[in-house]
């Protein structure tokens, strides 16, 4: 399987690259992004095969299918980091919440977040590719709240990697922020950015387009790599889930072969709802993905009128602050897709010249026979998780938003997957508003809601609580490189 760019070629960047040379250096032509040059298919032999299998044979299946330059025997050990989850036969968990409803739980990992689904395994990939070249990188990664956890802890004490995870100061919640700060391995770096997650993310994307910054990398003998989803190492992992999810709705009869069902994606960067879109395209049966984001919707807009304009919107803090996000990476993936390399890299200049583009009438038409989307306010999202709360069922306010789509932006009542991205342990404080306690921090929050629920606390949400912080730098953006080269 070979890669392609978004944007197109410069004539400087090879115009086709392997999956192992995306992922190491995952900046294309033009600050643009590296996609497959096809999807494998998930036909009805793929699925028959695969309708007892477990959630690794499945997975090492699908890898195997798209045809990747990565030794098998390195597939299968970079998928055995499920192991580590709560279940080891599944990562993955599915509820059901309504008779034509169920919730698949991507939480279930070490830093409780669906961000360990893709980081875990890709994590392993890219440090095993480094010893085999015997090269050393930079990792970066830009959260906001959950890439940074689920990055460090995947590329902890790691040889030939170091990583910095640059993160909004005051922009994560508690825990997010101490799953961070408190790692103590000595090839990590956690550097607070004054400013919100865009800036953080502008920062990360500049730099892996910087020939200057990279010519100072070089000069110590260090390459330039991404934890985020601007790098596809973490799109690959993020289609089998749903795969997965669709096949154990048929394992366990609460569907019918070929039946359509709806997704709900709760999004800010777009990784997760790309990788569903992926899955649709390869031929898993899905009628629609349904988005859903909190009041900094500019996802909304764009599916709904093909308008994407920052220049009249300022980033909004919420109860739900890994959607805080006002510049989406991957629709820039699925414009490719759809539009081709010279109309997205048209739109993505007019993005970052004028700060905003207009999608026409026949685009948004095409955007629309796969996506449509709603949003939630922090209030609608409280009476939510208070409303399940009394059916025995607790959500973070992340999944919240996703009962807006469900409950709304379906043609029929088929039956739909909501996905829940992180655990309510992260976001404590909000859940024990939504149960009627007002608390003043994360430790009062994880007991109001532990009693009031009969749900326990992880232990590594827990241990947590008791860690010494060692990172404790804020910059300014403009420092970023230097506080890095300083690490370095």
């Amino acid at each position: 399987m070979k890669f392609i760019e978004t944007r197109g070629n410069d004539g400087i960047k090879n115009s086709t690259v392997s999956f192992s040379d995306a992922i190491l250096s995952p900046s294309a032509s033009f600050g643009g992004l590296y996609v497959p040059e096809n999807i494998p298919s998930i036909d009805d032999k793929f699925i028959n095969k695969h309708l007892n299998s477990s959630y690794k044979e499945l997975a090492l299946d699908f890898l195997t299918s798209f045809n990747i330059d990565i030794d098998r025997d390195i597939l299968i050990k970079a998928l055995d980091r499920y192991d580590g989850f709560d279940n080891k036969t599944t990562p993955v968990e599915l509820s059901k919440i309504e008779n034509d409803c169920f919730v698949s739980e991507l939480y279930h990992g070490p830093t409780r977040a669906f961000k360990d689904m893709a980081l875990q395994p890709f994590g392993y990939i890219l440090s095993q590719l480094a010893k085999d070249r015997d090269e050393q990188y930079l990792i970066m990664a830009a959260t906001s709240g959950d890439t940074g956890p689920a990055t460090l802890e995947t590329f902890k004490n790691q040889s030939n990697v170091k990583v910095v995870c640059l993160y909004p100061d005051g922009g994560t919640s508690d825990v997010q922020r101490l799953q961070m700060v408190t790692e103590d391995a000595s090839n990590l770096k956690v550097l607070g950015v004054e400013g919100n997650f865009d800036d953080t993310q502008n920062a990360l994307k500049e730099l892996l387009a910087s020939s200057e910054f990279k010519d100072e990398l070089n000069s110590k003998g260090i390459k330039l790599s991404a934890a985020n989803s601007v790098n596809f190492g973490r799109i690959i992992f993020q289609i089998i889930y749903h795969i997965y999810s669709y096949i154990k709705l048929l394992q366990d009869n609460e569907i019918k072969r070929d039946e359509k069902i709806y997704l709900v994606v709760p999004s800010g960067n777009f990784g997760n709802a790309l990788g569903a879109y992926y899955a649709k395209k390869a031929g898993l049966p899905i009628k629609k993905i349904l988005i859903s984001s909190n009041v900094n919707n500019i996802l909304t807009d764009w599916i709904n009128d093909g308008s994407y304009d920052l220049t009249t919107r300022e980033l909004i803090k919420t109860d739900s602050p890994a959607m805080d996000i006002l510049k989406s990476s991957n629709i820039e993936r699925i414009m490719f897709d759809k539009f081709g390399a010279s109309r997205t890299k048209e739109l993505m200049q007019s993005l970052e010249r004028d700060g905003k583009y207009q999608l026409n009438s026949d685009e948004i038409a095409s955007i629309q026979e796969d996506f449509e989307a709603s949003f939630s306010t922090d209030e609608e999202c409280q009476d939510i998780i208070a409303s399940y709360a009394k059916d025995g069922y607790i959500m973070d306010p992340h999944t919240a938003t996703c009962i807006k789509a469900y409950q709304t932006l379906r043609d029929d009542k088929g039956m739909t997957i909501i996905y829940s991205t992180a655990e309510w342990t992260k976001f404590s404080p909000v859940v024990a508003s939504a149960l009627g306690e007002k608390v003043e921090n994360d430790i009062e929050g994880l007991k109001v809601v532990s009693s009031k629920s009969g749900l326990s606390v992880p232990s590594m949400i827990n241990e947590l609580l008791d860690k010494k912080e060692i990172h404790n730098t804020i910059i300014d953006k403009k420092n970023i490189a230097k506080e890095m080269l300083r690490f370095l």
